[in-house]
């Protein structure tokens, strides 16, 4: 039987898909299991659970799992950077079964100097799925470590991590801009003034404007509720405020986004207060990049009208 076991294994999560012969997603399966958070018996048990009954398939994972912290460390690719070399630097583990699970290796930016894992596997998935985005663009991978990725001729030529969800939870757990004593509110309004205060702050940034949630609460202006949103759109407003003012973002490139579509949508929002329209999001690349992957790796036989039912 020939297909691909894929593991999209991260740090707080592990997703298991399994793939026929022709590159047709038949199961996707799902477990709390990310680095940190793994079961007794460690990878060797997550791994036999999440694909209990499965064929013996190649298996092929990406991100946290292929860490410093994971199961076995890959070392990153320097960029610039394309699929074929991705590939060609896939390493692997042995696990307690007896066979392989291979690895693929994050991706550095030596002029950052920067670093990513996992989001490589959903360029590429982007890239096979949409191959108009491989001229030129910039991808937009938004979470904990936001990436705002830029293509050139289906290569990755560069890429910057913005903190954005990690400074959110930050702020809300343990600054005084989160210390309101109120349940936080779905508040839109709030949400496109935190980004208009990102635009409009010019060279010095929205670090510069983090203390203006405090005052307004303070003035009556927003209710304590809403304090989240406007911090959530003054951080997510001053990502597009940076990528534009370094050029990593050109109004005259596409720009797509990647991943969950609730987070996305509030990136969309806060583009267009920057006369950006970006397209819907793309759900789920990494699946269709380990496939990608492990066509070119050789694990799995290429085939020239494959499916992309994922």
């Amino acid at each position: 039987m020939s297909g691909l076991i894929a593991l999209d294994w991260g740090t707080s999560s592990l997703r298991a898909f399994r793939f026929d012969g022709m590159g047709q997603l038949d199961e996707t399966r799902m477990r709390p299991w990310g680095i940190r958070h793994l079961p007794e018996g460690g990878y060797d048990t997550a791994l036999a659970d999440i694909t209990a009954g499965w064929p013996v398939l190649p298996r092929l994972a990406c991100g946290m799992v292929g860490s410093r912290n994971g199961w076995r460390e890959m070392p990153y690719l320097d960029l610039p950077a394309s699929a074929s070399q991705l590939a060609k630097a896939i390493g692997a583990v042995r696990a307690a079964d007896g066979m392989d699970v291979h690895l693929i290796p994050g991706l550095r930016d030596p002029h950052g100097p920067d670093v990513m894992r996992g989001e490589e596997t959903q360029l590429i998935g982007a890239l096979e799925l949409h191959p108009e985005l491989a001229a030129t663009s910039t991808v937009i991978l938004p979470g904990t470590h936001s990436k705002w990725a830029a293509v050139r001729d289906g290569v990755v030529t560069g890429f910057r991590t913005q903190m954005t969800g990690e400074l959110f939870a930050m702020l809300r757990q343990h600054s005084i801009l989160g210390a309101t004593g109120a349940e936080a509110a779905n508040d839109a309004e709030a949400f496109e003034r935190g980004v208009g205060m990102a635009r409009d702050s010019g060279a010095a940034g929205a670090l510069s404007r983090l203390f203006s949630a405090r005052a307004l609460m303070l003035d009556g202006a927003l209710a304590p509720a809403s304090v989240p949103d406007y911090l959530s759109g003054l951080l997510i407003g001053e990502e597009f405020r940076a990528a534009l003012a370094d050029g990593l973002a050109c109004r005259d490139t596409p720009l797509q986004l990647i991943g969950e579509a609730a987070l996305c949508e509030r990136y969309r929002r806060a583009a267009a207060q920057f006369d950006i329209t970006l397209p819907p999001p793309i759900a789920d690349a990494a699946a269709r990049g380990l496939w990608q992957l492990a066509m070119q790796a050789g694990l799995v036989p290429v085939h020239h009208e494959e499916s992309r039912a994922c």
